[in-house]
């Protein structure tokens, strides 16, 4: 049976991934981001797909934003079942080289923006008795690592809010709340983010493909459950820190700069915080092999083999 699903987020990285699964599916999408252009083409893919679609730029920062989107899901499709949120932005930088400006909206938009999206999905819930509430969060809600002070901040706090929404939804059956927390992902948000650090971000191996976290994101939707995590190494890194803190915090600096930065030399910038850039806008970001193509390419490797091996001189 389809559902009426929200996905706020959808233009790209995991979000994306997502709306298209749920398109896949046959479910009604009301898809939500910053770049009306971006969005759109969300859209025709979903349409593509079969689906549904009522696509609303929006900027969940902007107050009353969320409830205006979630009464546009009621007024086109009657009600909403699923509700998924992933829209979160970076910064790159020491705290105190960190501007004020960028790390307040990373705050406001990977927390507050989150906790508006809460509020208006609970409330129709509640409302219609019933539905699920899907947050993206992160393994950095649960450790910690330099030079990622405002998303840290904001992933911890959202991981104290859906806590909180899941004690409380305890009082009202039908209404459920889960997080997915992934570890790196291949997804551009790396390359979007602020950066006051001078060398760009990159994803520490293991690195998850942005298709994998939105299955357990449309597996949730399925089959609620408070929290999953993805990621191999999630659970090694959430021991350490939490049995070995001295350990962590002696490593985790030497291999963030090996590991979590690139050599590339960055100039001081705000990325996607303030204002959506939509020529970056895209599933993955390039982090990971094309796995297809290198399976077509494998492939496509016997016929010139055999043709050498023949042409071989006896």
């Amino acid at each position: 049976m389809s559902r009426t699903v929200v996905v706020t987020g959808a233009s790209s990285g995991i979000g994306r991934a997502a709306a298209r699964m749920f398109a896949a599916r046959g479910d009604r999408l009301v898809l939500a981001a910053r770049s009306p252009g971006t969005l759109a083409e969300v859209r025709d893919e979903c349409r593509a797909a079969g689906a549904q679609v009522l696509d609303v730029p929006v900027d969940i920062t902007v107050e009353g934003a969320p409830a205006a989107l979630a009464d546009a899901a009621v007024e086109r499709f009657g009600g909403i079942d699923v509700w998924v949120h992933t829209a979160a932005v970076m910064v790159y930088g020491r705290f105190e080289e960190t501007p004020q400006r960028v790390f307040e909206h990373v705050v406001r938009t990977d927390l507050l923006g989150a906790a508006a999206v809460a509020r208006a999905a609970l409330e129709r819930f509640r409302a219609a008795g019933g539905g699920t509430l899907v947050l993206t969060g992160s393994v950095l809600g649960h450790i910690t690592a330099p030079y990622l002070s405002a998303y840290v901040v904001s992933k911890w706090g959202l991981q104290g809010l859906t806590r909180v929404l899941q004690q409380e939804a305890r009082e009202t059956p039908g209404v459920h709340v889960c997080i997915v927390n992934p570890g790196s992902v291949d997804t551009p948000v790396y390359q979007r983010a602020a950066n006051y650090l001078g060398r760009t971000g990159r994803p520490p191996l293991p690195v998850a493909t942005p298709e994998r976290v939105a299955r357990a994101v449309v597996d949730c939707a399925d089959r609620p459950r408070r929290e999953v995590s993805v990621g191999r190494a999630n659970v090694v890194m959430r021991v350490g820190f939490t049995a070995l803190p001295g350990v962590y915090d002696a490593l985790v600096g030497p291999l963030m700069r090996l590991a979590g930065l690139t050599d590339r030399p960055v100039a001081p910038h705000d990325g996607v915080v303030f204002a959506p850039d939509p020529a970056s806008a895209a599933v993955r970001g390039g982090w990971l092999p094309d796995l297809g193509r290198v399976v077509r390419a494998v492939g496509g490797l016997p016929g010139p083999v055999l043709a050498a091996a023949r042409k071989r001189p006896r």
